[in-house]
């Protein structure tokens, strides 16, 4: 049991530090072989924000653990809205942006009952996978749809020139890729033997300890944001981060070991993912049209209460 737990925590510390430095360093590699802006900055939006679910589903889809390839969506989906968000609150209220309104939040809204929909017969099939990921590109389509300032918003957070030759950023970038796949094989490892001595599913282990794990580049973007007056970012965080984990994460276990998926995910899990979501989008809409524009503090008691009731009810559920 100690030597799964020292697996997983440390498997989880180099996913959050390789990811970084995989993205970051491909990106410059791509920047330095003059690939368009644009073309590297919607790969950073969908890399930037579900690259750990992603390598971490897969790898776990490949180990023939698919609990923990669809739990670990899930459970992101969940903590970056109850855990993530909730505790952004404490710190601060959370200005909005109007646009989301029209845009980000109905996306969210829409992907998340597509997910559902896909999985109400309790079966992740190919054809699942596709449609997901047919969904993933819409959904691009749309949020850079009417951008005035296209180019300026995809490049905006491109990482800068640091001065390196284009073979020390590809090594650089070669490296973390290496160690973001190792760490995933490490962590998933460690997942699975903590579900069998503990007597758990391992879609448990996905939705809480793997999920909150993946979740933390979120949370510390998202604290680091607001301590800067970014609050703006914050919710940007978590919504990009939601719509992207269920358009190109939950498509790999589809794709990559379709099968039948635990009957809890749909009677249980989904509803709290679906209720958590809906609860962040009337709460977006509403305060978008008070005075104030932002959402309150003390919505940090509801998301963060409701997290922990979660995670009892997963833990004596089992």
């Amino acid at each position: 049991m100690l030597m799964f737990s020292a697996a997983l925590v440390a498997g989880l510390i180099l996913l959050v530090l390789s990811s970084d430095k995989f993205i970051e360093h491909a990106a410059l590699v791509a920047e330095k072989l003059n690939v368009s802006p644009i073309v590297i900055g919607i790969t950073l939006v969908a890399l930037g924000t579900s690259a750990p679910e992603m390598v971490v589903s897969a790898i776990a889809a490949l180990d023939n653990a698919p609990g923990i390839a669809v739990g670990n969506v899930i459970g992101s989906n969940i903590a970056n809205i109850g855990l993530v968000f909730g505790a952004t609150l404490v710190l601060a209220a959370v200005p909005i942006n109007g646009s989301l309104v029209k845009k980000e939040i109905p996306l969210v809204v829409g992907v998340t009952l597509l997910a559902g929909f896909l999985m109400i017969d309790q079966h992740l099939s190919i054809i699942d996978g596709v449609v997901l990921i047919v969904a993933f590109v819409v959904v691009l389509f749309l949020l850079l749809r009417n951008s005035k300032n296209l180019e300026e918003e995809l490049t905006g957070d491109l990482p800068e020139d640091d001065g390196s030759s284009v073979a020390r950023s590809l090594l650089i970038a070669a490296i973390g890729l290496a160690v973001l796949i190792g760490s995933s094989k490490l962590l998933v490892w460690g997942a699975i033997g903590i579900a069998s001595a503990l007597g758990v599913s391992d879609l448990v282990i996905g939705l809480t300890i793997v999920a909150i794990g993946t979740s933390l580049p979120e949370l510390a973007a998202s604290i680091t944001s607001v301590r800067k007056g970014h609050h703006d970012i914050a919710i940007g965080n978590v919504l990009g981060s939601n719509i992207f984990n269920l358009a190109t994460v939950l498509p790999l276990p589809a794709l990559i070991a379709p099968g039948i998926i635990e009957n809890t995910v749909i009677e249980r899990d989904f509803w709290w993912m679906l209720g958590f979501t809906l609860l962040f989008a009337f709460a977006v809409i509403i305060y978008s049209k008070h005075r104030t524009a932002s959402i309150p503090r003390w919505l940090a008691l509801p998301l963060l209460g409701g997290y922990g009731a979660y995670m009892y009810l997963l833990a004596i559920s089992g």
